[in-house]
């Protein structure tokens, strides 16, 4: 490879540097200006009607008059709805965005709005400061953010804190491969299935993550590193 080759790729994973430095810093100085925070994931499908849509604003407006920060992907969907939900509770309602080659717009229920180059710097944003995840149905992604952070978890990377599930004629197959397959295969233990819990109540929900709050919220402090 001759040395033009390589000195512009050295160039190229400079800025490339710089940028990712620059997504953490964005992050670090502003996401614990709206603590207590909850993060909510779900479907960038659904519209205005469905009923998880409906379920996450609700939600989102609960928290929200708690007194929680929502904050999600910034885009449509089920991220749209949560924002919708604590904008409409006049709370903080905050969109992590991500840049794409097909420019994912920021839904209009922001109150502040982050923009990442990279998708494991705004991962590391959505976990860091929550208090909590709610997961609604969702894609990939979905199942990407649930299973990193049960296995940050699991490993002790991170501080154990309320993963929950909504919609359970969404999730109950994928427990039930869990359990089925996973765990009777002894690919996790019994116990990592404790990590999470289901739940399709709203009021039980945001009763969970408030209580949940109130208890450890003097240990939350510094320990999501």
């Amino acid at each position: 490879m001759n040395s033009y080759i390589i000195n512009e790729m050295k160039k190229e994973e400079s800025w490339r540097l710089f940028k990712i430095i620059g997504d953490f810093i964005d992050g670090f100085e502003v996401m614990p200006t709206y603590l207590p925070s909850v993060t909510i994931f779900g479907s960038a499908r659904v519209e205005e009607g469905n009923k998880y849509y409906e379920a996450a604003r609700e939600l989102a407006f609960k928290l929200s008059k708690k007194g929680f920060s929502i904050v999600t992907g910034g885009g449509p969907g089920i991220m749209e709805a949560a924002n919708r939900g604590a904008f409409e509770a006049g709370g903080n309602s905050i969109g992590l965005n991500i840049k794409l080659p097909r420019e994912q717009k920021p839904n209009k229920y922001l109150t502040e709005t982050l923009n990442f180059n990279y998708f494991f710097a705004r991962k590391v944003m959505l976990v860091k400061y929550a208090t909590a995840f709610v997961l609604f149905p969702g894609g990939f992604g979905t199942l990407d953010e649930l299973t990193e952070t049960l296995t940050l978890i699991q490993t002790k990377k991170l501080k154990p804190f309320p993963v929950i599930l909504y919609g359970n004629e969404y999730w109950n197959g994928f427990v039930q491969w869990l359990n089925d397959v996973v765990v009777k295969d002894g690919y996790i233990d019994k116990e990592d299935t404790e990590l999470f819990k289901q739940i399709d109540n709203i009021d039980e929900i945001v009763d969970y993550i408030d209580q949940w709050y109130i208890k450890n919220s003097t240990k939350l402090i510094g320990e999501n590193d």
